[in-house]
């Protein structure tokens, strides 16, 4: 593991550092940058998403991928835990803090629209992420891939059923376009250009007498994926700075359920998984996918719904400011306790 990847929880801090102190700064420049946008999906954020996806899709091996759908299990938990399980979780978990345990701090309204952004990131699987976390667990990445495939389709038929349902309404209007243009840009346009750089990469070796594995190529990008992320982390941040500045007692409202509802799910993720027999590297992403969320499209949602500066949007960045330092203590937690495989690990 490289210095990125050792001390990434820093790096992601300082940049949620950085990112207040800029949009408090020169809140102007973070304005203009949320002005560039096309059908609620941030233009910016689309770019540095694919930064930092990109390097991660070289890797994949389509050659292996034919295969992966004969081996289920893993597929099965991701698919249980981001459907059956995380959303109703997550609306619980909002209705218990903001309608019962907070009710005498926030007022029913501003409650009602911080639970609504908690469901829009619990309805929401982690798309583009979760292949950071997976590298960093060594997750195969082809079934990786898969998983995630699985879930944007998925996604695209389920989230605005269980969006209305979990917010106790007859309809929701969602905007497909945001959906639609989220997923090309964030994995499909990715996994394209993967594809093409790990061809012309085999292409350019194979002329060499000393020919060098796409390993090599994807060591040499890994810097820029880690970068994407915390480019990401300084924009979203800064763009909420004047909020999160003047309600910093919200925030500790909101991550604490939020940081329960992670934890909880990896937890049941990982004990089933080792019952399912899984092999790390399966059972490491299938966790990862099942316990964090696709915040570039929470947010969108959450914005394009209810507005830029609603309690619906700030959980949802807030969502960002919980999820990634958790996500890495997970992540060190998964690589700490690989050897619990080793004995258990049979089919997938």
């Amino acid at each position: 593991m490289g210095v990125f990847e050792r001390y990434l929880s820093l790096w992601v801090g300082l940049s949620i550092v950085a990112g207040v102190l800029l949009g408090q700064a020169v809140p102007n420049v973070f304005a203009s940058f949320a002005h560039l946008e096309f059908a609620h999906v941030n233009l910016v954020v689309a770019v540095l998403i694919w930064v930092m996806i990109t390097p991660m899709m070289i890797q994949i091996d389509f050659a292996a991928v034919k295969d992966v759908g004969k081996k289920p299990k893993g597929l099965l938990l991701t698919l249980v835990i981001n459907w059956l399980v995380k959303p109703f979780t997550m609306a619980f978990l909002g209705w218990l803090f903001f309608r019962v345990l907070f009710a005498s701090w926030v007022d029913p309204s501003t409650a009602g629209e911080y639970i609504a952004g908690m469901i829009l990131l619990g309805v929401a699987p982690c798309t583009a992420m979760v292949f950071v976390w997976s590298q960093l667990t060594r997750g195969d990445p082809n079934y990786t891939l898969v998983q995630v495939s699985v879930n944007n389709l998925i996604m695209v038929f389920a989230f605005a059923p269980l969006a209305a349902l979990l917010l106790g309404i007859n309809a929701i209007v969602v905007p497909w376009q945001t959906l639609l243009l989220s997923v090309g840009l964030y994995v499909v346009l990715p996994l394209v250009a993967g594809i093409l750089i790990r061809l012309l990469w085999l292409r350019l070796q194979s002329k060499k007498p000393a020919p060098q594995p796409v390993s090599v190529l994807v060591a040499r990008c890994k810097p820029w994926s880690i970068l994407g992320l915390l480019a990401t982390v300084v924009l979203l941040f800064g763009l909420q700075a004047p909020t999160i500045v003047a309600k910093p007692l919200v925030i500790g409202l909101i991550a604490i359920p939020l940081m329960l509802q992670t934890y909880g799910i990896f937890a049941l993720g990982y004990w089933l998984a080792l019952k399912l027999k899984l092999r790390h590297n399966i059972a490491a992403p299938a966790c990862m996918i099942g316990t964090s969320n696709f915040f570039e499209l929470a947010v969108a949602v959450a914005i394009g719904l209810f507005g830029l500066h609603s309690g619906a949007a700030l959980a949802t960045v807030v969502g960002v400011l919980v999820e990634v330092p958790v996500m890495l203590s997970l992540v060190w937690f998964a690589n700490r306790t690989r050897h619990w495989f080793s004995a258990s690990a049979g089919s997938l």
